[in-house]
């Protein structure tokens, strides 16, 4: 089983606009052969709590918009560190880039196939990667 094609519409637009909102690192996992509880998973993080909120409003507003989504759950907003977004078919974790480093996601789900981003997507944080290291 892979990720449907509703929940790889949404990890991309939800990419997209986090992606708007500068957040770093942005990654997707298909994870529907681990978990039945979701599809996919999208990563990201920021270097602020406020700028993690941000990301977190333009998602909410991307899905509702372009796609009718809303989420079920809502965790970790109050603190701005680490904020879930449940949409059933994906899960959305905007993290503060501490807490993305000390939790390392990444590690948990390397086993599970990556997502595909979209090219504004993965240009974006390059661009912004090669602008932070002086290039």
């Amino acid at each position: 089983m892979t990720a449907s094609e509703k929940s790889l519409q949404l990890v991309r637009l939800a990419a997209e606009a986090a992606s708007e909102k500068l957040a770093d690192d942005i990654i997707a996992y298909d994870v529907s052969e681990q978990l039945v509880i979701t599809d996919a998973f999208l990563l990201c993080s920021a270097s602020n709590d406020r700028q993690v909120r941000a990301i977190v409003d333009e998602i909410e507003e991307r899905l509702r918009t372009d796609a009718h989504a809303k989420p079920v759950r809502r965790e970790g907003e109050r603190e701005g560190r680490w904020v879930l977004l449940d949409f059933l078919d994906i899960v959305v974790h905007v993290q503060h880039e501490e807490d993305r480093t000390f939790y390392s996601l990444e590690r948990l789900w390397k086993d599970c196939p990556s997502i595909s981003l979209p090219e504004s997507v993965t240009q974006g944080q390059s661009q912004r990667s090669r602008e932070t290291s002086g290039e």
